[in-house]
């Protein structure tokens, strides 16, 4: 198993959710208004100069969804440029 962490812009949370269900990916754990700088888009900071938030999604995963998942968040970038999606793998232990 593999915690895949998902980072982008709140703008966008309705369509990546909605791909990621339509994908068979509906197990996830959300974090929202995470605030924050990246390298690929502007700080989203949550304040007048720099408005906007991030959501970020956890989701335990079998190691042969990594590929399934990598191949449509590269699609959601290119349909949603400006939302500054990041995928992170991280290795994952169930222990309960």
């Amino acid at each position: 198993m593999k915690m895949y962490l998902l980072i982008y812009g709140s703008e966008a949370d309705e369509e990546i959710v909605a791909a990621l269900k339509h994908e068979g990916f509906r197990a996830y754990t959300k974090m929202v208004e995470a605030r924050g700088e990246g390298t690929e888009t502007e700080p989203k900071l949550g304040t007048r100069v720099w408005p906007g938030k991030n959501n970020v999604l956890f989701m335990a995963l079998p190691d042969d969804a990594i590929v399934q998942i990598d191949d449509l968040l590269r699609r959601l970038k290119v349909e949603h440029p400006r939302a500054g999606i990041r995928g992170f793998v991280l290795p994952l232990e169930e222990h309960l």
